[in-house]
């Protein structure tokens, strides 16, 4: 069915604002009076939480189970290590709040904190991803909910195979492997972005190959220095064997793939090139990709280009050539008009336009994607990291985040911004807030 509704993590985290963040609900259904806006909210018991990223209690892995339902959302928090699951299914317009796990526990009994993705085990369990310890400091790894209780049941992985840092990841049962990135180290990443710690570890380089059952990491591999791999997807077609990791620093995507014996190898597939310039923080602009999703039917590859301002979309007919047949602007830091000037371009011959929806400028660069399963809708929000956004686009951490609608052409390839849809977030009842990941009820290419 299509997506009538979305469900956004908000966050008022160093916009100045003392309220609490929040799960927005959002009426997706061209035909209702409510389109593309916020119909309800859920507030969180506390503040500076920094909700992040958002999982499902239970994925497709799990739909072998007719008892299984998609009706409880998972909310781990970046800042606090809070954990909260949020009923969807009782009213899917108006969720509640049904468990709070405190990040005491979080710290106690896993010594992790700094949480970030959670997705569904085929056993019906809730793994996180976390990026860091207690302290900040950096420290990859896992923590387990029960998927029926949602109590913590404590680490997932061995206290020896902790990574050095950790951030997203993706599971595939028939292959018996789960591949996760790197992330940063949290209290360093936290003070903003600084260049002057490049070359100082501060940024992760490596991809993690697991064992899936045995909970043990099987091979590593170095994806250059900070190069910091964020977003993971294997394709979606369970028998698959392959998939792909962007890297934000390097702008580099590499496709992962098993060969014989159960070993694996990655390979460079994509590259976009970081562009000369001044009035930044640097004299040479990443890529910055923060996200990057598979259409259901593994024929598309999204990416979101979060400095540059681009989403990109690549066919993948064959996945060790990925080719960008879509591309479309939706802010950025190198508008025309701008403190940034372009000086040298490998792919643009002049520098984009400023993008105007519904007479608002959209400022930032696009962030969170998230696609229809028909893939015909490619959804975007536009805040990284609060402290980030505060730093690079500080507009939007002013006026609010937006979440945009991309028409995507399924056949020969293509992007149009919908300049129909918008959801202005700069308009909340409470002031201006950050919007970060999306996901629909009725299912999407995350979930």
């Amino acid at each position: 069915p299509r997506e009538e509704v979305a469900y956004v993590t908000c966050t008022y985290r160093e916009t100045c604002i003392d309220q609490p963040d929040f799960l927005a609900t959002i009426d997706l259904n061209p035909r209702s009076p409510y389109y593309s806006q916020v119909i309800h909210r859920l507030p969180m018991p506390n503040l500076k939480d920094e909700l992040h990223s958002s999982g499902w209690s239970a994925g497709c892995t799990c739909f072998d189970n007719i008892t299984t339902k998609r009706n409880k959302l998972i909310l781990p928090c970046l800042i606090s290590s809070r954990i909260y699951v949020v009923d969807v299914g009782s009213q899917c317009r108006a969720p509640k709040l049904c468990k709070m796990i405190e990040p005491v526990d979080v710290f106690w009994k896993c010594n992790k904190g700094y949480l970030s993705v959670p997705r569904s085990l085929p056993n019906g369990d809730i793994l996180i991803a976390n990026m860091g310890d207690p302290a900040g400091n950096g420290k990859g790894g896992f923590i387990v909910l029960d998927g029926e209780t949602f109590e913590l049941k404590g680490n997932w992985e061995n206290e020896c195979e902790a990574p050095p840092t950790g951030y997203d990841f993706w599971s595939q049962p028939r292959h018996n492997v789960l591949i996760s990135s790197a992330g940063l180290v949290p209290k360093r990443a936290g003070r903003g972005f600084n260049p002057d710690d490049l070359k100082k570890g501060v940024f992760g380089r490596r991809l993690n190959v697991w064992n899936l059952s045995c909970r043990t990491l099987t091979q590593c591999f170095d994806l250059g220095e900070d190069s910091l791999p964020l977003s993971v997807k294997f394709l979606h077609n369970p028998d698959a064997a392959e998939g792909y990791v962007s890297c934000a620093l390097s702008g580099i995507v590499y496709r992962f793939y098993k060969c014989e014996a159960n070993n694996w190898a990655v390979e460079e597939v994509i590259r976009i090139p970081a562009k000369d310039v001044t009035g930044w923080i640097m004299p040479k602009m990443p890529a910055f990709t923060v996200d990057l999703i598979i259409s259901t039917d593994d024929k598309y590859l999204y990416l979101s280009n979060w400095l540059h301002g681009d989403i990109r979309q690549y066919e993948l007919s064959k996945t060790c050539k990925p080719r960008l047949v879509g591309q479309v602007f939706v802010g950025g830091s190198i508008l025309r008009g701008g403190p940034v000037t372009v000086c040298r371009d490998e792919e643009l011959k002049c520098q984009p336009e400023p993008l105007v929806i519904k007479c608002k400028r959209v400022y930032g660069g696009p962030s969170k994607l998230q696609l229809s399963l028909d893939g015909k809708r490619l959804y975007v929000t536009n805040s990284f990291y609060s402290t980030w956004d505060k730093q690079f686009y500080p507009t939007v951490v002013k006026e609010g985040s937006v979440m945009l609608q991309i028409d995507v052409d399924t056949e020969k390839g293509g992007l149009t911004v919908n300049k129909n849809f918008l959801v202005d977030f700069g308009k909340e009842p409470n002031g201006p807030c950050l919007a970060h990941d999306i996901h629909f009820r009725s299912g999407a290419s995350t979930s």
